[in-house]
């Protein structure tokens, strides 16, 4: 009986802690982001990196409504410094509320999508799941995420290269999709050029705007993990002073207990 049942906690364990790959027939596959897990961080780099591949690609189509320029100079978010972020926002146009538009500020929020059809990219990261398995204590979840960046990351990777025309329209094949899209390739090396000298493949550009995508839907992650370990050593503590005050308290009546 105890044997049975260690082997079923083991294989609960396993199955928790196994990333499952890909919804609907699509597969996915399991970067190493540096902001996952427990203790992970955004790496400040890779999302300036992510930014400009946005910005110079995705930009073209989607929209970042949700996010604020002024959000960019977060130390824990890609950190540009003052300067250069009045630079950047004085790139965009915004809408002046009156039918027309300005330049933007700091203070505004990024575009909309310019195309009908094209999503905000806001929260995709959150909207998106990579990953699925049994839910039980959130074990998988803690330690590979939701998997929304790594599906990010595989779709803008994962076209096959087959085409299907259908009423007039071309949808292109997409493997982590599972199926075919309207969206068609928009990757591809040496698309950009990184300032920091970094070799802009193709997976390094869709890893680099999946993890700034994850910063846009989840700009605070850093702090949450930082205050919920907090939680964590202060209610061990909590914990550790009420068993000793217990102890403490119960203990010349277990004495008197002995005695009698």
């Amino acid at each position: 009986m105890i044997r049975k049942l260690a082997l079923s906690t083991l294989t609960v364990a396993a199955l928790c802690t196994a990333p499952v790959m890909a919804a609907e027939g699509g597969h996915v596959h399991d970067y190493a982001f540096s902001f996952e897990g427990p203790f992970g961080t955004y790496d400040r780099a890779q999302l300036q990196r992510g930014l400009q591949v946005y910005n110079e690609v995705c930009s073209a189509c989607h929209g970042l409504e949700l996010v604020t320029f002024r959000s960019l100079a977060d130390t824990t978010g890609p950190a540009i410094d003052a300067d250069t972020l009045r630079a950047f926002a004085a790139e965009h146009e915004v809408s002046d509320g009156q039918g027309g538009y300005r330049t933007a500020t700091v203070t505004d929020h990024f575009p909309g999508s310019s195309l009908e059809n094209a999503p905000d990219l806001s929260l995709m990261a959150k909207a998106r799941a990579g990953f699925h398995g049994p839910y039980g204590l959130g074990i998988n979840q803690l330690i590979h995420g939701m998997g929304g960046p790594e599906y990010i990351a595989s779709f803008v990777t994962g076209f096959t290269g087959e085409e299907t025309e259908q009423g007039g329209a071309i949808f292109y094949e997409n493997s982590a999709f599972g199926g075919n899209v309207a969206m068609p390739p928009i990757l591809s090396d040496g698309l950009v050029e990184y300032s920091d000298g970094t070799e802009a493949t193709e997976h390094q550009m869709a890893q680099d705007v999946a993890a700034f995508l994850m910063w846009a839907a989840e700009p605070h992650l850093v702090q949450r993990k930082m205050w919920g370990f907090v939680g964590v050593i202060f209610l061990v503590l909590l914990a550790s002073l009420l068993y000793l005050t217990n102890k403490r308290l119960w203990a010349p009546i277990k004495d008197q207990a002995k005695n009698s």
